[in-house]
């Protein structure tokens, strides 16, 4: 039981030099902006004139702190 609550809930956090909480509270915001984009896109795509840069943006964003967290 051990080595599975092991690979589940810490090898991957501390691959990525984080805690569990740590790496919740990342993967947290990174799915909220995800779903923001995803809306922005949403709406984007029935009316145009709105949101015309928001979910690139946004993506753009979560790119740039995913490549700099290490």
């Amino acid at each position: 039981m051990t080595r599975t609550f092991q690979r589940i809930f810490v090898e991957h956090p501390q691959s990525v030099d984080e805690t569990y909480f740590q790496h919740m509270r990342f993967a947290g915001w990174f799915a909220a902006q995800l779903l923001g984009a995803g809306f922005a896109a949403l709406v984007h795509a029935v009316i145009p004139c709105l949101f015309e840069k928001t979910a690139s943006r946004m993506i753009q964003n979560m790119h740039a702190r995913l490549t700099n967290r290490r």
